[in-house]
């Protein structure tokens, strides 16, 4: 596998997590309506994400331990941005539970699952589109404090974890209702 710049492949990463985010999206505004074909596109979403959102919650973890490493003591504009940090991992982590606990109820459940499993989804694509994005506060500190070296650490992206990720992002459209209308994937 050639090496692709470590920028490219983290913003290739997130451009797969914001297509599933978006097939995802697209399947809660459709609605199964009891399709138990939504079953195993909704199972591979949930597995997708469980993965993706693993790796970026180690990334900020880590961005955030580095920057209070770098920075010693926090002044007040540091410390709000820490915090607002850690809160939203922290919810991240609550509504992440939610989906992986509905995931597998579907897993166990199939189709009378559907609906809890759609609920939790949408609680947790608001909170992603509402929390999860760009937040000046810890970026430009880490554009500040942090080297190249700092961002390799910081993205701990592997050959082989990319590959992981690459294939569960196959599983999720190979698994697309033929019901489900989304556009062109990343």
């Amino acid at each position: 596998m050639n090496q692709v710049p470590l920028r490219e492949r983290v913003a290739n990463e997130r451009r797969r997590l914001k297509s599933v985010r978006e097939a995802l999206s697209s399947a809660l505004a459709q609605g199964a309506h009891g399709d138990a074909s939504f079953v195993p596109f909704y199972t591979a979403v949930g597995d997708y994400i469980e993965a993706s959102m693993h790796r970026l919650h180690i990334q900020d973890v880590r961005m955030g331990e580095m920057i209070r490493a770098k920075l010693g003591t926090l002044d007040a504009t540091s410390s709000k941005s820490m915090e607002e940090l850690d809160a939203r991992l922290a919810g991240n982590q609550r509504h992440l539970n939610k989906l992986l606990e509905s995931r597998d109820a579907l897993k166990k459940q199939g189709a009378s699952a559907l609906d809890r499993f759609e609920q939790v989804s949408r609680d947790y694509t608001a909170y992603i589109i509402a929390s999860m994005g760009h937040h000046g506060g810890t970026t430009e500190l880490a554009q500040k404090l942090f080297s190249m070296d700092d961002w390799a650490y910081m993205a701990g992206i592997t050959e082989e974890e990319t590959r992981r990720e690459q294939g569960l992002y196959d599983l999720v459209f190979k698994a697309l209702p033929k019901s489900l209308k989304v556009a062109a994937k990343a």
